[in-house]
């Protein structure tokens, strides 16, 4: 799967959450409705967050320097992480505030045609933006379904405008519905109510992009495809006869760095050798060409050796017992 794309995704949605955002706070100035104010803020955060993940890639383009010999590519984790963070703060918690003094002290809607006119508005503008999210994710998730994808996914973006995406239609519908039961009933309690309901929905999602994001950015290696990829094109049967162990590490979403211990005939000069495992690199990378840093060291193929060397991890065993 390519840990490209986005782009587009990203700016649509920050395009769709700025107009949104304008409406959403006229409609809370005319109707003073607590949920069309926690939605005006809920979307300045995701207009923040697209804002926050097209810095990220910028700077993950960033040429690799003495002081970063492996890039910068892992910037973009730092970024989306980030958006997490604001997503909970920013969005769920003061949505949560709101909610409870709305509730505490309720007061009447004002002018309700602003806040149901601009629901109306915003919903169709994040149909917009949740469409070009799923198009752009569908050209990179090939068949994992959609959980797999967020799980999954190398590159930050495309998970995270899906998410905030999805959690604007769900918080632009609990809001609707707020301001309707409220406007039914009577009683502006509701809108306070679907206030709490949206505060609780973007803490939830925050923490889902929390934890997928705390995993990239602990280092995460090669998804199985890749690794038997990568574990095929090592082997040529002749001078490089087995991997003794394996070790993937993504540098960026879209740089993999690979290091292996592999067998080679003890016969074989030094010459054949180095040869050999310039040839494994460039079948590596014709294989996985996001595998940009590569390093093969040379060995014996020895039983006890390769028990030492793997300190038990299940990687080594698998490798050391292909031939």
């Amino acid at each position: 799967m390519s840990a490209s794309g986005g782009t587009k995704a990203i700016v649509a949605a920050l395009v769709a959450n700025m107009s949104i955002a304008v409406a959403k706070f006229t409609a809370f100035a005319f109707s003073g409705s607590s949920s069309m104010l926690a939605e005006g803020v809920h979307s300045v955060a995701d207009s923040g967050n697209q804002a926050l993940l097209l810095l990220g890639r910028k700077r993950s383009e960033r040429k690799a320097s003495e002081e970063h010999p492996f890039g910068y590519g892992r910037e973009r984790y730092i970024y989306a992480f980030l958006v997490a963070i604001v997503l909970f703060t920013v969005g769920g918690l003061f949505a949560l505030y709101e909610g409870y003094q709305k509730i505490r002290h309720p007061h009447e809607l004002d002018h309700w045609y602003w806040p149901v006119g601009v629901l109306v508005f915003a919903i169709i503008a994040e149909i917009f933006s949740f469409r070009m999210a799923i198009k752009e994710s569908n050209e990179v998730r090939g068949t994992q379904s959609w959980t797999a994808f967020v799980r999954r996914a190398k590159a930050p973006e495309l998970p995270v405008v899906l998410l905030e995406d999805l959690g604007a239609l769900v918080g632009l519908i609990l809001a609707l519905g707020g301001v309707g039961l409220a406007l039914l009933t009577g009683d502006p309690v509701w809108d306070g109510i679907g206030t709490l309901c949206i505060g609780v929905l973007l803490i939830v999602i925050a923490v889902i992009l929390a934890f997928e994001t705390k995993s990239l950015l602990l280092g995460e290696g090669a998804d199985p495809a890749a690794l038997g990829q990568i574990r095929g094109a090592l082997v040529d049967g002749e001078t490089v006869t087995r991997i003794i162990h394996m070790r993937t590490l993504h540098l960026g979403p879209e740089e993999l760095l690979v290091a292996a211990k592999v067998a080679v005939e003890s016969h074989e000069s030094a010459a054949e050798i180095a040869r050999a495992i310039d040839e494994a690199e460039t079948r590596v990378r014709a294989a996985v060409p996001i595998a940009r840093v590569i390093y093969l060291e040379p060995d014996i193929y020895r039983t006890q050796a390769v028990a030492a060397d793997a300190s038990g991890t299940s990687e080594a065993s698998d490798g050391a017992g292909k031939a």
